[in-house]
């Protein structure tokens, strides 16, 4: 199996198929409205408005898994992103992306690129610290942490890269950078 191989539901009802983005730069994240992640929806923004015509896509999956910090229906998620940040880019239907209900992208996703630590900014030593009380065994798996996870495909379809909530958002656009050329 491959990236292509996948669908994800819009929050129209339809399912898209990522065959639909071969060929382009794909940064795929887990989203949320109400964490403290939640201004990095600028970054990618900002991110897609400078490297979409070079071939980037962002498919934004709003989840709800990681301390219901994203309450609300669809319709009114996307109207919060638009008012409040004006993105563009694709957004999703609200969707699991850990246990039995997870999304089959999700799946593959946490195969190819598992975690690998949050860093050592205070961002994460907040993460780490929340994690190790609710989920002493974070760190032995793959599982989605929480909100704003992203993974990087490159124009090959390959899982590059996973960057956690607390990486850089400079890091994640100079990796994107590299790949859209």
């Amino acid at each position: 199996m491959n990236i292509y191989d996948f669908t994800v539901p819009a929050a129209t009802g339809e399912d898209i198929p990522l065959e639909t983005y071969r060929g382009k730069v794909i940064l795929i994240v887990n989203t949320a409205t109400g964490c403290g992640f939640t201004p990095q929806y600028q970054a990618l923004e900002e991110m897609y408005e400078a490297l979409h015509d070079k071939g980037f896509e962002i498919i934004d999956i709003p989840c709800n898994q990681f301390g219901a910090q994203t309450p609300g229906t669809d319709a009114e998620i996307r109207e919060f992103c638009t008012l409040k940040y004006h993105t563009r880019f694709a957004q999703m239907k609200k969707s699991d992306v850990n246990g039995d209900d997870e999304l089959p992208l999700y799946t593959f996703l946490k195969e190819k690129k598992s975690f690998e630590g949050f860093g050592f900014s205070p961002a994460a030593i907040l993460m780490n610290g929340m994690l190790a009380v609710s989920r002493p065994d974070y760190k032995s798996t793959a599982d989605i942490k929480w909100n704003f996870t992203k993974f990087v495909v490159d124009r090959e379809g390959n899982v590059a890269a996973r960057f956690e909530p607390t990486a850089d958002m400079r890091e994640v656009r100079k990796l994107v950078e590299e790949f859209v050329g």
